[in-house]
């Protein structure tokens, strides 16, 4: 809904009509629209990372290459099969710079994504995880805005050309 109405096109009476409710039925489970938009990304996030799949990458201490894999799978679903999933996380990305109640809880809702690259990471061999989780999540979601909304949204990139980039990425990071 997110990706093809945008923001104002998520009300509750959309909502409704959408899951074939009947009216009022989402009013009943978030009665504001700040409620709507935390049920939105809490949705959201079960659906993200369904598609990213974490808990199935391959084991990080297998280094780099594996973990270039893993990831480059999960970025190749979400262009390719999952691009209004994208679409729906900038919306609300976006939205919560707006609303610090929403910003408070999207940042909450993705610290469990972060939390488990970060642990990736660790166990991979970075020497500064933390710092790198920023690089990685940076480099992989410019690369997901780009060809899902950016300039480069007819072309995206294949399989080999996502786990090239990361693969670059990674062993820059894990070198020793």
């Amino acid at each position: 809904m997110l990706a093809e109405r945008g923001m104002r096109g998520l009300t509750h009476r959309a909502v409704d009509e959408a899951a074939g409710l009947p009216p009022g039925s989402t009013s009943n489970v978030a009665r504001t629209r700040e409620a709507l938009l935390e049920l939105a990304v809490r949705r959201h996030a079960e659906r993200e990372a369904r598609v990213l799949a974490l808990s199935e990458l391959p084991d990080p201490r297998g280094g780099a290459d594996a973990l270039a894999e893993g990831l480059a799978l999960a970025v190749h679903r979400s262009l390719t099969r999952n691009r209004a999933l994208l679409i729906a996380r900038y919306e609300l990305a976006l939205e919560a710079t707006r609303r610090p109640g929403l910003r408070a809880y999207y940042d909450r809702t993705g610290a469990v994504f972060k939390d488990q690259l970060t642990a990736m990471l660790t166990a991979a061999g970075s020497p500064d995880p933390a710092r790198q989780v920023l690089s990685l999540v940076a480099w992989a979601d410019g690369l997901m805005f780009s060809c899902a909304a950016g300039s480069f949204s007819t072309e995206v990139p294949d399989l080999a050309e996502i786990r090239a980039g990361l693969r670059e990425l990674l062993t820059g990071m894990l070198r020793r």
